[in-house]
């Protein structure tokens, strides 16, 4: 385990960067996974990270000694951090105390859809994107497609409200949505507010590419008009909408019940 105990290290200010910068994460092509939930999911579903940042105080935590022993049985890169500087670099309060430094992927759309998928047209709350990739996941969905417009899927926030659910998911950003749903496979559904056609009306046995806009706006108007259905999620209550991930919760599993039934 090597060992930092100076905010002028070098690698120790690319680390703040990354941790505080959406832009720098772009641009380095690489995010950060703080908390053990991640972590140990990581390890079981992808592998090595980069490299794993400790606290001095962590390395009490039996959790987090597991997951230094694996990684140090294989030689990874370990970085132990006073606490002080440790959660500098944390965006979690009162977290564990350690973080995986990992590459963020990228892929390029090589096919036409032919699957389950989602479309995101401008949701722009990493909460709400987490929220949607992990329902996505366990819906058993395996691909999401991010217009440009839409919140940075490997943020902190969203990794965090997604809790894992990247690691299971192919990830498509800054993608043409338009391009992507003319050239589909699949029937596309897209919700608004002001269709009159019900979700639990449409026969939803076969793959279905779910389209979910922007958290005021909705999906946009050209989208929309590419859509096999416009669909509806019927409500009682006296509220104008559903929250966008709420939504994609409920179309997700009224797909999956269709499906067991």
């Amino acid at each position: 385990m090597k060992t930092i105990t100076s905010r002028d290290n070098a690698q120790y200010k690319e680390l703040v960067k990354l941790a505080g910068s959406s832009s720098a994460r772009r641009k380095a092509g690489r995010t950060l996974l703080d908390g053990v939930h991640l972590c140990e999911s990581y390890l079981q579903l992808r592998g090595m990270p980069e490299q794993c940042v400790v606290s001095e105080s962590a390395l009490l935590n039996p959790e987090v000694m597991d997951i230094v022993g694996q990684l140090e049985a294989k030689h990874a890169h370990v970085l132990g951090l006073p606490d002080a500087l440790y959660n500098a670099v944390s965006q979690v309060e009162h977290g564990v105390g350690v973080m995986f430094l990992i590459a963020t992927p990228e892929r390029a759309v090589t096919a036409p859809l032919s699957v389950s998928a989602v479309l995101l047209d401008g949701v722009q709350d990493p909460g709400n994107v987490g929220s949607i990739l992990r329902s996505a996941a366990a819906a058993g969905i395996t691909q999401v497609y991010c217009s440009a417009g839409s919140a940075f899927c490997w943020s902190p926030k969203v990794l965090r409200a997604a809790m894992g659910a990247h690691f299971v998911l192919d990830i498509f950003e800054n993608v043409d949505l338009a391009a992507l749903v003319r050239e589909a496979r699949v029937q596309t559904l897209a919700t608004s507010g002001y269709a009159t056609q019900r979700l639990y009306d449409v026969d939803l046995r076969q793959p279905v590419a779910w389209l979910f806009g922007h958290e005021g706006q909705g999906v946009a108007h050209d989208l929309l008009a590419m859509a096999t259905h416009q669909v509806v999620i019927p409500h009682l209550g006296q509220v104008e909408s559903l929250n966008v991930a709420a939504c994609a919760a409920v179309c997700f599993f009224e797909q999956v019940r269709q499906n067991q039934a």
